[in-house]
């Protein structure tokens, strides 16, 4: 059980795998006001640097699930060096269908709704673990500007135009699914630079450091093309945000 290779070596230098910069992540727990002794749920937690960090600031605790096995060896080694490892915990496993045996204060999925078969399912899985009245986090992407064909949507990383709405009907479709907005905080194309441009170093060392790998081939072919994806495409057309909602 793991995630494509590719994304364990060209985001292992991440502590952040979405394009949330640490002050866009901060400004987001400062928005959320949140209390210590607070429980967190983060299904899809990567190398968990959300838990950590707010376990750090605010005396949160909570659990991290992810499938990959490299994210969450970094996310227990991130919790003993901010000294949070008492309070937070990180479990490798299938996030999909994952549900709390307690029910927390809050419950994310923070980029990663294809757990749940896209945003309307991962806000259903994400509910069977939240108390009444407790907050859900969705990270998702949608279209800053609608683009013009579908290879352009493609080039963002779409599978398709259809794929992904634009803000103000993302926005209104947790409210048709009976949810308040309560809070948000949206990357910003520098925010998009600094999680796409950190791969490609990161992608240029690992080559140089492994050039018998059977696996060479598809990261240099990574490495060629996403530079130019990334200023062509997803930079000017993709938009990343992180929603709070609260069932009305």
């Amino acid at each position: 059980m793991d995630i494509p290779r590719i994304f364990t070596i060209s985001e292992s230098a991440h502590r952040i795998h979405n394009p949330f910069t640490p002050e866009k992540l901060a400004t987001l727990g400062a928005a959320l006001r949140l209390d210590p002794g607070t429980r967190v749920l983060d299904l899809g937690s990567g190398s968990g640097e959300m838990l950590c960090s707010w376990a750090r600031d605010y005396g949160l605790g909570g659990l991290g699930v992810d499938m990959s096995p490299v994210f969450t060896d970094q996310a227990k080694r991130r919790a003993d060096a901010l000294g949070v490892a008492d309070r937070v915990a990180f479990l490798h496993a299938d996030a999909a269908g994952f549900v709390a045996d307690e029910r927390v204060d809050v419950a994310a999925c923070v980029g990663a709704t294809w757990i749940g078969g896209g945003v309307v399912g991962t806000i259903g899985l994400l509910a069977k673990s939240l108390r009444p009245g407790g907050i859900i986090l969705i990270g998702e992407p949608y279209w800053r500007t609608v683009p013009p064909s579908e290879e352009v949507a493609k080039g963002c990383g779409a599978g398709s135009l259809s794929d992904f709405l634009g803000l103000p009907d993302l926005v209104a479709s947790f409210g048709a699914l009976g949810y308040d907005v309560v809070e948000m905080v949206l990357a910003d194309q520098d925010s998009w630079d600094r999680y796409e441009a950190a791969k490609w170093l990161t992608m240029r060392r690992w080559l140089a450091a492994n050039p018998d790998d059977d696996f060479a081939k598809e990261v240099r072919a990574e490495l060629t093309s996403a530079p130019e994806r990334h200023v062509r495409y997803t930079r000017d057309y993709l938009g990343w945000g992180v929603f709070a909602l609260m069932a009305r």
